[in-house]
């Protein structure tokens, strides 16, 4: 299993099993649960899409899409009650529906190395299954993996009974440095418009910005901000709570000119969404990213039904990271909470 970051979580350490190398085709699920299936991690399929799901003893459970490396459902355990399950994720499509799965949690690898980039640099790749991991059924993990170009991406999905997390690990096999974009975007459920918000960002700077090209967009970079804002000018936040009941799309970070300095202010590594709508907060934790984005589509979700979401993560998009030669770079996201 590839090592993870020094997460404030336990790590499972226990019972393993490896592929012996990545296939670039679907793997039938029956093999899949027989060569790693155990105890709180099944896999099977959904309109010939092969899934994977976790369930942690308390009942809190993530279900994965394998060939897209796309989360679809986080639903922790938020209440004491037999069915104090709630969703996260605000996702629509899916194999049930016969349309593609968009929103969710989705990785977002772009190519930066020129300026005509050329786009998603995993937006064709199969990802498949490399290894599970457990300790009991306290902490599971799942760590699928697939290439892109002279890249060998891993990325690594765990879930423990209040919190699940997000790794990416991106390795440079090639001859030449790369350099890239990335995000971690996580499409999150809200109950209603009115009742959305974020805190724990006040006194960081932000400019307003596209979000970052997904296959997994529901609001598209073309359509994420208002027609007339500008891109560009810097702001510092002035209030201790964001509402975002209307479109904003903005990336909280250092002002690119700023980073070359000796010492220079970074936004928190963490802040909390706010669902007054269910009584609800989630901590969002950016780990080796030094950007935060946030985007809500303002009217703009009643074209997909009656809930409200908003689009967060961590990202590197206004500086682009480069990979040397033979090295190796590494993000995460956890989502934790404290609700019980």
């Amino acid at each position: 299993m590839a090592s993870l970051f020094s997460f404030s979580l336990s790590k499972p350490n226990i019972i393993k099993a490896s592929s012996a190398s990545a296939a670039t085709t679907v793997v039938i699920p029956e093999n899949l649960d027989e060569k790693f299936g155990r105890k709180g991690i099944k896999f099977s399929e959904s309109n010939n899409i092969p899934i994977v799901e976790l369930t942690v003893r308390n009942g809190s459970s993530v279900r994965l899409s394998i060939p897209d490396a796309h989360v679809t459902s986080y639903k922790p355990k938020v209440e004491w009650k037999d069915d104090g399950f709630e969703e996260v994720l605000y996702t629509v499509g899916g194999a049930d529906s016969g349309a593609k799965a968009r929103g969710g949690i989705g990785l977002a690898i772009n190519d930066a190395s020129e300026a005509g980039s050329k786009g998603s640099l995993i937006s064709s790749s199969q990802w498949t299954v490399k290894d599970v991991d457990s300790d009991a059924i306290d902490a599971l993990q799942v760590e699928l993996s697939c290439t892109g170009g002279a890249l060998d991406i891993t990325y690594v999905v765990s879930l423990y009974p209040l919190s699940m997390a997000t790794a990416v690990i991106v390795k440079n096999n090639g001859r030449k440095a790369v350099t890239l974009t990335s995000a971690i975007l996580s499409h999150l459920l809200f109950k209603r418009r009115n009742g959305t918000g974020i805190q724990g960002l006040k006194g960081c700077s932000y400019c307003k910005h596209p979000p970052l090209s997904s296959p997994f967009e529901l609001l598209p970079p073309s359509e994420a901000m208002k027609n007339d804002e500008k891109q560009g000018i810097w702001n510092v936040q002035d209030v201790p709570i964001t509402v975002l009941k209307d479109k904003l799309s903005r990336v909280y970070a250092a002002p690119p000119a700023e980073r070359s300095k000796a010492f220079y202010y970074t936004p928190p590594s963490k802040f909390e969404t706010l669902d007054q709508g269910r009584e609800l907060f989630f901590r969002i934790i950016r780990i080796g990213f030094e950007d935060i984005y946030l985007g809500s589509p303002g009217s703009f979700s009643e074209k997909y039904g009656k809930d409200y979401f908003i689009c967060t993560g961590p990202a590197a998009m206004l500086v682009p990271v480069v990979i040397q030669a033979g090295e190796k770079w590494k993000g995460a996201q956890v989502i934790e909470h404290d609700n019980l």
